[in-house]
């Protein structure tokens, strides 16, 4: 387990930059942390990071969004609407989960009963006593 402290959403921009240019394939992140806490920010690094150019916003209402011009396919899903466990088989997880890009999983806490037996969970907290654009990000194997 390590964690790391960010002061600015350039920061965490570029710690997102740094997991995306070592991700392998097959690869699952977790990201785990309240609305507003940068999951965003740092999946787009992670985009950066495996040469993705297109936007990347949060794939809220359709669940998953698929990138395929980058270094490695990725697939970014945000489970936070999701009704339950059936629509992620509707939509095939497991191709993803198990396939040969790297998958991002945005409020993963909501599925664990479905995610893989090995994946790099990534938590990230706010601390308002250290300043609006703090964060405390801590990344650990499971």
């Amino acid at each position: 387990m390590r964690t790391i402290e960010t002061f600015s959403a350039e920061e965490t921009f570029e710690l997102g930059r740094q997991l995306g240019e070592q991700a392998r394939p097959g690869e699952v992140y977790t990201l785990i942390g309240d609305l507003g806490v940068g999951k965003t920010v740092l999946t787009q690094g992670i985009a950066s990071g495996l040469s993705i150019e297109e936007p990347i916003s949060s794939p809220t209402f359709t669940i998953l969004q698929i990138y395929e011009e980058g270094r490695l396919p990725f697939y970014h899903f945000d489970v936070y609407r999701i009704g339950d466990l059936e629509e992620m088989d509707e939509i095939g997880y497991e191709d993803y989960f198990y396939g040969q890009g790297l998958t991002m999983i945005e409020w993963a806490n909501l599925i664990e009963e479905i995610l893989p037996e090995h994946y790099r969970e990534i938590c990230l907290e706010k601390d308002l006593e250290k300043g609006f654009d703090y964060r405390r990000i801590t990344i650990k194997e499971i």
